[in-house]
């Protein structure tokens, strides 16, 4: 019945479309103030009962951070709430969606990047429901009401991390563990996404930006949550020569391996410091709570959900755990709160081209792959005034450059 309704609904909004003409799609906005969002006085809230999609469960670091969010925000805003766990990135994806709006949910959430096309697909058959997919690329091109993407400056993170790293080495050789030019990272990727290579570039030129002699290699395990895969990547890097290590994938295979051999290490989505205690020194991870409040106020109110919507580290989107201070080396938790007021007030921009170059040249334009169509061309020239504008012109990264002083192990 479901359906039936959802393809009558949308011949209609075929025809109010083509009364209305076509409406440009804004630049990806940024997180709103939190006094902005909260629930209209003077209207009759809607009531909202939200649905989320997870990629897998809570023994996954990312998932769980998704998961520890909504909860917080639904339980804030007093909302009813529904999870589905463990769904994989294809058509099982369509199936929760629609599950979730049988059982009465106008907010629909799915947190992974190949949920996209099948969240979308749900979306255009159910208009009355709200849907929000993060890390998407598609929803400011789409063109679909109901439809909405989200992610956050993660890369700021990931710069802060590389901060927390490059003292880390600079610790290590002035203590003479290391020579200046053993100073090399390891970092484990789950694919070769653009937002795994803006994480690690971000992490590289972060811990550059205290470790002038630093370099990095990169690997790739091919999934996001794979702990035998990602023990074996900590394995290689560390045999060749990694003296730290930090990763783009979801398990503790990594950061396991780490602890085992004595192997300092920055995560991500969340601290490591109970099983890791002598190795683990910071992580970052987005905050999803604002994200959520705002969202589902949004629908409470009657509003309209930015198209696509960006968190900052400003707006408290993106934060660090707990510095573990008997592994960071001394002063750290000074320099990432020098860093941090600097990223937050825009002085500091992660992507200076002035800081790194690519086969020996500084950029001044680079064509980037925003208006992801499914064919991969390059559209957007997304430097300007002397930086890269990473999630400015849509939410999602779009950082994709192979610069110099990473060496991809698996190119």
């Amino acid at each position: 019945m479901k359906k039936l309704i959802a393809m009558l609904l949308a011949l209609v909004m075929v025809f109010a479309l083509c009364a209305c003409g076509k409406t440009e799609a804004p630049a990806a906005s940024e997180a709103p103030a939190a006094e902005e969002t909260a629930p209209a006085e003077d209207a009759a809230a809607v009531t909202v009962k939200a649905g989320f999609i997870f990629l897998h469960d809570e023994n996954s670091s990312y998932d769980l951070n998704f998961i520890n969010a909504a909860k917080a925000a639904c339980e804030a805003l007093g909302v009813e709430y529904l999870f589905k766990t463990n769904i994989p990135e294809g058509e099982a994806c369509y199936d929760a969606a629609a599950e979730l709006v049988d059982e009465g949910c106008n907010f629909i959430f799915a947190d992974s990047f190949g949920h996209e096309p099948f969240l979308l697909q749900a979306a255009k058959e159910f208009p009355e429901v709200q849907f929000c997919h993060a890390t998407g690329t598609q929803a400011h091109t789409a063109g679909v009401a109901n439809y909405h993407n989200a992610f956050a400056s993660i890369y700021e993170g990931r710069f802060l991390g590389g901060v927390a790293a490059g003292l880390k080495l600079n610790q290590m050789i002035e203590e003479g563990t290391i020579t200046a030019d053993e100073a090399k990272l390891g970092y484990i990727g789950a694919f070769p996404y653009a937002e795994v290579k803006s994480g690690y570039t971000s992490f590289f030129l972060g811990a550059r930006y205290v470790c002038e002699s630093v370099t990095m290699d990169v690997t790739f395990t091919n999934s996001w949550y794979d702990p035998t895969l990602e023990k074996e990547a900590a394995i290689k890097l560390i045999n060749n020569g990694c003296v730290v290590i930090s990763e783009h994938a979801d398990s503790m295979g990594a950061p396991t391996e780490c602890e085992a051999q004595g192997v300092p290490f920055v995560f991500y989505n969340g601290s490591a410091a109970a099983d890791c205690p002598n190795t683990f020194i910071i992580a970052s991870r987005i905050n999803w709570a604002p994200y959520f409040e705002y969202a589902m106020t949004c629908v409470m109110n009657g509003e309209e959900i930015a198209v696509d919507w960006t968190g900052t580290v400003a707006t408290d989107s993106v934060v660090m755990t707990e510095l573990n201070e008997t592994v960071a080396a001394p002063g750290t938790a000074e320099k990432l709160a020098e860093v941090k007021a600097a990223l937050a007030d825009g002085s500091l921009k992660v992507f200076d081209t002035a800081t790194f170059t690519v086969n020996g040249e500084t950029l001044t334009e680079y064509m980037a792959d925003v208006d992801d169509m499914g064919d991969f061309v390059p559209e957007t020239n997304a430097i300007a005034d002397g930086f890269f504008h990473e999630s400015e012109f849509r939410s999602a990264p779009y950082f994709d450059i192979d610069i110099d002083g990473i060496t991809n192990l698996d190119a």
